[in-house]
């Protein structure tokens, strides 16, 4: 564990190293070009390595789901019943769509969450309908997505690394692990991470790994201690009108039961499984989840459940980010394509980026593999670099 903790204070030191690194370097920028994304949707492609997948994607529209996360009345007991008035006082989340959006057709069964907190605890809880419940893995940590499973992602500060996520089957078995950076980006997976104090609890409505009835479906409820995700979140808790990116997936396989048991349907052909459904929250756009850019939104409110209500606020600076996120989809197709970066944003064009007029100027410097591309708004400027790191500096730039 010691190690562990050292590798993400390494980390994160690094990761500050590279802001003052690349604040310099785009302040003495060469390239200034207008470019503009005001319907938040870019055209481009990417060719993605997330670990699963390896193909040219379609980048999806901008529109994250969003919750207001209230404070319990008390602490909860976390059993899986979710019996605590807290809970009746919360609403669920939309039902889970398709992980690539409400195009592709609806999940065979109904997946929903309810979010709580409190001064000790980020609560989550789950209700998954399904006529058979079942799961093999007993192992903490082991792949859990093998079996059905439920997964929770939190990126605290937005930045897209250093980021958490957690995966319960319906034994309770979960795997917890940090992504330094997205997968696409190198990773790499602390596997070995685990989350002190963190509670689970899995509760069947029905009977576990019984091939002879029906189920009704299993509940997951969670309470991930603050003081674990307070190391990736530079101790930044939450408070009224905190925002966090979080998102949720169930996997879920195609099985079939043969002589009393379980077992994963087989395409004919190559006699493997048939690949899983990917239902989730907030939609993706594409069949990969380590995308933190379009996680859900969870804004923090300091009223207690149930005394009162509180609208979201979209950020504004949101948008700004988007803009600076496609630049950095299309770099990588145009990396891909002429196997270096574009020097200027109008040649972009060229790996099929469609750019539109915008209220703000985009400034790119390129260097050897690498780049920064950012842009000054009223309050300050915001970065991203070739890793997909994006962050914000409040000093102005240099004319």
């Amino acid at each position: 564990m010691w190690m562990i903790n050292w590798f993400i204070k390494i980390e994160l030191t690094v990761i500050k190293m590279r802001k003052r690194k690349f604040s310099a370097m785009v302040m003495s920028a060469l390239t200034i070009a207008s470019f503009s994304c005001m319907q938040m949707r870019s055209v481009s492609t990417v060719n993605t390595n997330d670990g699963f997948r390896d193909k040219q994607e379609i980048i999806s529209e901008f529109a994250p789901l969003h919750y207001v996360c209230y404070k319990a009345v008390s602490p909860l007991t976390i059993d899986g019943v979710l019996e605590e008035s807290s809970w009746d006082k919360v609403p669920w989340t939309e039902p889970f769509q398709d992980i690539r959006g409400g195009e592709y057709p609806a999940p065979t069964y109904e997946t929903k969450v309810k979010m709580l907190w409190d001064d000790r605890y980020f609560y989550v809880a789950a209700r998954l309908e399904e006529p058979h419940v079942h799961g093999k893995i007993v192992k903490r940590d082991a792949v859990i997505y093998r079996d059905n499973d439920f997964e929770v992602f939190i990126d605290p500060d937005g930045d897209t690394h250093l980021y958490y996520e957690l995966e319960v089957n319906a034994l309770n078995t979960f795997w917890d692990l940090l992504l330094v950076k997205p997968y696409r980006d190198g990773g790499p997976a602390i596997n070995g991470f685990d989350t002190k104090d963190i509670q689970t609890a899995v509760f069947v409505d029905g009977t576990l790994n019984d091939p002879s009835d029906l189920d009704r479906c299993w509940y997951v409820e969670i309470a991930i201690p603050l003081k674990a995700l307070a190391q990736i979140n530079n101790n930044d808790r939450p408070s009224e009108g905190k925002q966090w990116r979080v998102n949720f997936s169930r996997v879920q396989w195609h099985t079939d039961i043969r002589n009393g048991v379980y077992v994963k349907r087989q395409n004919r052909n190559t006699g493997k499984p048939l690949p899983e459904e990917n239902w989730v929250w907030s939609p993706q756009g594409v069949v990969n989840m380590h995308r933190p850019e379009t996680w859900g939104f969870v804004q923090f409110s300091e009223l207690i459940a149930g005394t009162g209500t509180v609208n979201f606020k979209f950020a504004p600076e949101e948008k700004v980010k988007w803009m600076l996120r496609n630049v950095y989809y299309a770099q990588r197709k145009y990396f891909s394509k002429f196997k270096e970066y574009a020097a200027d944003v109008s040649l972009l064009v060229k790996a099929g980026f469609v750019a539109h007029p915008l209220p703000y100027k985009v400034k790119l410097q390129k260097s050897w593999g690498s780049y920064v591309a950012a842009i000054e708004t009223e309050d300050g400027h915001w970065f991203i670099n070739n890793k997909g790191f994006i962050w914000k500096e409040y000093t102005r730039m240099i004319k």
